[in-house]
């Protein structure tokens, strides 16, 4: 039978606006057709004077997804080109099965090819997982590699429902704070409702990137920019999308931050690199001379042979252990102790590591009683120094999605994909997932938002454009995305507001952002 080829349109056109407060505004974007909301699955609760969280769920009633076996690409890339998907269908159709075979387009980024993206080969539809994975156990028993998709995660197709949850918090009402925390410690992991009910908040959702595994560095360390109470606890991972959140929260912006931090011992100085990390461990790279790679790469752990890291007393954990040298500094920068690497921040103090050349440079210029100075810069991408006082804080995560009141997805910038990998990225960016998502609104109000996904039938999630979409349908003059996936929560009153994604319930993350009484 001749393979039934489909030309699929990207149109992920998000759905529905509801900038809260003030100014309602509900629309419907297109194309393709997109879920509108349900009137009577809304609700609008007022948090505070100044705050107002809304949730419902945006339905397309003609959107009908099913289960369907997909055939992975050269290299288990999710894509190939025609010549592959041709020959492929056609090696399937000769064992006996009817392929189709999909056109994929590249969603609306900045910075990526437009047009064609590749082209995927597909069997049957299903009405549940289990038929289609007995479907994808024959197609593997006949020597091909596939997977059982559902295509309610599809970009190029509408979603039948996405549960969605948008607060706003109006400054000029809101009386309290908002500001980013990792609460105690930086090398904890904590839920973002268990946070919130701690500290008493109004509304919470989680923060940026983070250290989950062991072989990374140290858990619930942040893998990006990351500043409380004005300290930096966490560097830049090349130059990637923040919130900046200065006085407590009255002030926020949205810009690309890069940071540096040297270190200097009399006339001789050398580059930090890295803040509350492992030496060696640069988890999402983007720092120099990090390899295979300087760049920004999401979810990859690159590698620094000659890295010097400055531990805090927020730094609340067994510090590292393993070849090098390690400084321990009092109050005011003077050398205490030079050794092996080992123990924990003194109160008050801060600790040096060194590796490699780092450690050479600490050998010869760390000297008892005598004074390391540190100095921190955070800049955006115009230049600017962004200075940091006790009230200001900062969460950074990938990647920009509005700025001036337009769609401006650097996705390949920021590292979340990469044009010429198709392996590298495409369902962190290209298929719906869970997202958590922060933006600014013409009059400086900030809205947080959250989309449920990983739940077929019952929430979809968005992709990147549809976030970015559906940020600017609320009325966001800029925009960035947060942690996504299992991260993704919402708080409200110090209870967990969503349904998050993880099988083992809410996940315990990095750092969070609260709005506090």
């Amino acid at each position: 039978m001749r393979n039934e080829e489909s030309s699929v349109r990207r149109g992920p056109g998000v759905r529905m606006g509801a900038v809260l407060g003030a100014a309602v505004v509900l629309a419907v974007v297109h194309p393709p057709a997109q879920a509108a909301p349900d009137a009577g699955s809304w609700t609008t609760e007022t948090v505070a004077p100044g705050v107002q969280v809304r949730a419902g769920v945006l339905r397309d009633a003609d959107a009908k997804p099913s289960w369907t076996v997909t055939v992975q690409g050269p290299g288990s890339a999710p894509l190939g080109d025609r010549a592959w998907a041709d020959d492929t269908a056609g090696r399937l159709r000769g064992a006996g099965f009817e392929p189709r075979v999909e056109r994929v387009v590249w969603a609306a980024y900045a910075d990526t090819p437009h047009g064609t993206m590749g082209w995927r080969v597909r069997l049957g539809s299903y009405g549940t997982s289990g038929e289609a994975q007995g479907a994808r156990e024959k197609v593997a028993a006949a020597g091909f590699t596939a997977v059982a998709e559902w295509t309610g995660y599809d970009a190029q197709q509408p979603a039948d429902r996405e549960s969605v949850h948008v607060a706003v918090i109006d400054p000029a009402r809101f009386t309290g704070t908002v500001a980013a925390t990792h609460d105690t410690s930086v090398a904890d992991r904590e839920t973002t409702s268990s946070v919130a009910a701690k500290r008493h908040s109004l509304l919470a959702v989680n923060g940026g990137f983070f250290i989950t595994s062991d072989a990374d560095g140290v858990q619930g360390t942040m893998a990006g920019i990351g500043a409380y109470d004005g300290e930096l606890e966490s560097m830049a991972a090349g130059s990637r999308a923040a919130l900046i959140l200065a006085d407590g929260g009255r002030h926020a912006r949205i810009a690309d931050l890069t940071s540096t931090v040297t270190a200097r011992a009399g006339s001789s100085t050398y580059a930090v690199q890295g803040i509350n990390r492992v030496p060696g461990k640069v988890r999402n790279c983007g720092r120099p001379g990090a390899t295979p790679t300087e760049s920004p790469r999401q979810d990859v752990t690159c590698a620094e042979t000659d890295d010097l890291v400055k531990f805090t007393p927020r730094f609340r954990a067994a510090l590292p252990t393993g070849p090098g040298t390690q400084v321990v500094l009092d109050a005011d920068g003077r050398v205490v102790s030079t050794g092996a690497r080992g123990g924990t921040v003194p109160a008050g103090g801060s600790v040096l590591q060194g590796i490699g050349a780092a450690s050479d440079w600490l050998t010869t210029h760390a000297r008892q009683g005598e004074r390391i100075a540190l100095k921190e810069v955070v800049r955006d991408t115009a230049g600017r120094r962004v200075r940091l006082d006790s009230d200001d804080s900062i969460v950074s995560a990938a990647p920009t999605l509005v700025k001036d009141g337009r769609l401006a997805i650097d996705a390949a910038a920021e590292g979340t994909l990469d044009p010429k990998n198709l392996s590298f990225g495409y369902a962190w960016s290209n298929v719906r997932q869970p997202r958590t998502m922060a933006g600014l609104d013409a009059k400086g109000r900030l809205i947080l938002a959250t989309v449920d996904g990983r739940q077929p039938g019952v929430s979809e999630g968005f992709t990147l454009e549809e976030a970015a979409r559906f940020m600017r349908s609320l009325g966001a003059v800029q925009a960035l995305n947060l942690d996504g996936g299992g991260s993704t929560a919402m708080a409200v009153n110090g209870r967990l507001a969503n349904v998050t994604s993880d099988a083992t319930g809410e996940r315990a993350v990095g750092d969070t952002v609260q709005v506090l009484p």
